[in-house]
């Protein structure tokens, strides 16, 4: 067996009545024109069932330690029937994307049941155009966003013809079920020694003070942290962070147990001529269209704080030996190989050109700061405290935090995907859209974005609480790239005056022996095994000269490659 990291554990310990934690998705299936003219639950059935040996993060559940006194171990699911995992669900007509949001939204709101491996599909039909939705969703403390896209891939053909995939090599006797007396003794031996390690993660985590939100804010933080990294051996010349305190907002406070989707595509064409024009990275040019998004909502409002606002950017700190689970056995590939770098949003930048200018500055520092010595401060505090008492706290730890003083605003997650066509059941995939976490002390609204097949995929989670017209949000994403293009277009014709060289990028991110950091610049995909043991290449590099070190995932699953009209909601 194999137990669960102190951050896997704090995203089963972060669920409450009002929060679900899991990462989720939905892929849009051009089923008409598939070789069977449809998508039907028994083919989804069919094909989870040929290649389940290739995803481990599906065969697993929890076992719980008796009294909750240390953190669950993963374990075979015995007898797992996928059938029992797997729904279908027809859309009224006129089977609309507002239709589908809704009824993604509801499955969505619901939580995954413990006692079974934490994953649902959900095959969504009656879309319009003769298209079907396969919703997707798995629990956060078994995948993080790039393992996420890695089970999606095991499940995907480069043709509508179904490859088929090596059988599974015979099983084995069962594994013996988790015997509670010796996972009783174990919980011991790690209460007795958890004191030492406690002192360890809080040495690692001083190192990181500057860089934690709100505390990075505290007037002792550069100094405290410079001494610790002094102390522990690490670099004590780090790139300083400036201290960030996230504003009062709407979003802010704590959410209730609803939820709204809106989605939507841009095309990443598009993204990649400002990022080219302007000399910054595909990375740069997102989070600028999300400080101009918000900030619209805002001003519409006029809730417009002065200060910008405060955003958690996850970074993929997967290394090669953790990915791939599907040919390193059980176990690998499961569970959460990531951290973040905190971001302001340029969400106070009036003009849209210096507010690009802005962010792009401040996601180079940040990434200067990681690539010298990447945060592990998100593991370390999730280690502090017994798992018992963090078990008991999280809950209402997050609910206070957002009351009092939010560390952040919001989260906002890009996850690289490939730039050529997938087929799921033989039906194309024409988007996927991912979907991540609310929390109280994360905000009431996530934004994720997915890059497929010259298209970069939005997903908008938030509480209907603090957001109400979420599709909203997806409209004003919509006219900001709109508002960038124009900008782009306009520098192309007036071109500038030579100015001093721009370094086009930062030199690439080694954290440790991490799988190399990347952000989508570039029209190379990365490499992504399909069916396993199907390996699609990476394509022919273009002339791109913004390649963005950075991998800012924290979802799983999304986007049509053509620009989605945002539904006016009734």
């Amino acid at each position: 067996m194999r137990q669960l990291s102190a951050l896997d554990a704090q995203f089963l310990h972060a669920e409450s009545a009002t929060t679900a934690a899991h990462l989720a998705g939905v892929a849009i299936l051009d089923a008409a024109r598939s070789p069977g003219g449809a998508v039907t639950r028994d083919d989804v059935i069919r094909l989870l069932r040929e290649r389940l040996h290739l995803v481990p993060a599906l065969r697993l559940r929890l076992a719980e330690v008796p009294f909750g006194l240390d953190r669950p171990y993963w374990t075979e699911a015995a007898g797992l029937d996928v059938a029992d995992h797997v729904h279908e669900v027809v859309l009224p007509l006129p089977g609309d994307e507002s239709q589908l949001a809704d009824e993604i939204t509801r499955i969505h709101e619901r939580r995954l049941d413990r006692s079974r491996p934490l994953w649902e599909m959900h095959l969504i039909q009656g879309l319009s155009g003769g298209r079907a939705a396969l919703y997707t969703k798995v629990h956060h403390c078994a995948v993080d966003g790039m393992s996420g896209a890695e089970i999606l891939a095991c499940l995907l053909d480069l043709t509508s013809e179904i490859r088929p995939v090596p059988a599974p090599e015979p099983p084995g006797p069962p594994p013996p079920a988790p015997d509670p007396a010796e996972m009783l003794a174990v919980a011991v031996a790690r209460s007795v020694s958890h004191p030492a390690r406690a002192l360890r993660s809080l040495g690692r985590l001083a190192a990181d003070l500057d860089a934690i939100p709100l505390l990075g804010a505290l007037p002792a933080a550069r100094t405290v942290a410079a001494a610790a990294r002094l102390i522990i051996g690490g670099d004590a010349g780090l790139p300083e962070m400036p201290p960030l305190v996230a504003p009062p907002t709407p979003f802010n406070g704590p959410i209730s147990a609803r939820r709204r989707f809106s989605y939507g595509a841009l095309p990443l064409s598009e993204v990649k001529r400002v990022a080219r024009t302007f000399g910054l990275s595909v990375n740069d040019v997102v989070m600028t269209l999300c400080a101009s998004a918000l900030r619209s909502w805002l001003r519409e409002r006029d809730v417009l704080p002065a200060e910008p606002l405060v955003a958690a950017v996850p970074v993929a700190v997967r290394t090669a030996g953790a990915r791939g689970g599907a040919e390193a056995g059980a176990g690998v590939g499961v569970g959460n190989r990531l951290s973040a770098m905190i971001a302001p949003l340029a969400t106070d930048v009036a003009c849209p050109l210096e507010r690009l200018r802005v962010t792009g500055e401040a996601m180079r520092r940040a990434k200067r700061r990681f690539a010298a010595a990447p945060a592990t401060w998100l593991d370390e505090l999730s280690a502090v405290l017994p798992a018992p008492v963090t078990a008991v706290a999280t809950p209402a730890v997050f609910r206070l935090a957002s009351i009092v003083l939010p560390p952040i605003n919001l989260i906002v997650s890009n996850v690289p995907g490939p730039q050529f066509p997938l087929y799921l059941c033989g039906a194309r995939v024409l988007g996927y859209y991912p979907m991540s976490v609310l929390t109280d002390m994360t905000g009431g609204v996530n934004i994720t974005c997915f890059s497929y097949d010259g298209s970069l995929g939005f997903g908008v989670l938030a509480c209907p609480d603090r957001v109400a017209d979420v599709w909203r949000l997806m409209g004003h994403l919509q006219e900001a790239m709109d508002e960038l293009a124009e900008l782009a277009g306009t520098a192309d014709t007036h071109p500038a005056p030579p100015a001093a060289p721009v370094a086009a990028a930062d030199p690439p991110v080694a954290v440790a022996d991490t799988v190399a950091v990347t952000d989508t610049d570039t029209d190379a995909a990365p490499s992504v095994t399909v069916a396993d043991p199907v390996t699609v290449p990476a394509a022919p590099a273009a002339a791109d000269p913004v390649p963005d070190p950075v991998t800012v995932p924290d979802t799983a699953t999304a986007p049509i490659p053509v620009t989605v009209a945002v539904p006016t909601p009734a």
